[in-house]
């Protein structure tokens, strides 16, 4: 994938150079998430983000030179979209989501049962409840759910 511009960003492949804003992102997100326990430094945000861009699986989302956005996505499954607080409502995440439904014609992921935020932004853009858990199987311990979205035949 190259450079591609939408309204509100231009999308591209992660670069090396990318991983603090991509792990600060993250971390931004913990840090301000109430009901999330904080189980990662900023150290370690940083290094899971240059470690999925060693594989290949980040698109971000830039505006105005500043990494707004990204989305980490292997094959179907969507392991992360997260989008920088500041730029949060613009469109941001609805344009890499879009990015990667081109790309795939299935799309997984999960997220926490208290993230409603999250919950209505794929519940808007197609995807559905496949499954809910007590949370024993991720890191944080909290209640999940996975959601799917899968492209109409044409």
């Amino acid at each position: 994938m190259s450079a591609v511009v939408t309204g509100p960003a231009t999308l591209r492949p992660a670069q090396p150079l990318d991983a603090g804003a991509v792990g600060g992102i993250m971390s931004d997100f913990a840090r301000n998430t109430a009901w999330l326990p904080r189980i990662h430094t900023g150290a370690e945000d940083i290094a899971h983000a240059d470690a999925m861009i060693a594989r290949g699986w980040i698109t971000v989302a830039e505006r105005e030179g500043r990494v707004a956005g990204f989305a980490a996505c292997e094959g179907g499954a969507l392991d992360a979209l997260f989008v920088a607080q500041s730029a949060r409502g613009q469109g941001i995440g609805s344009a890499l989501l879009c990015a990667l439904k081109t790309r795939h014609k299935s799309l997984t992921c999960w997220t926490f049962q208290a993230n409603a935020r999250a919950i209505a932004f794929y519940r808007q853009h197609g995807f559905a409840e496949t499954a809910r858990s007590d949370g024993s199987a991720n890191d944080e311990g909290l209640p999940d759910l996975t959601l799917h979205w899968q492209r109409e035949a044409a």
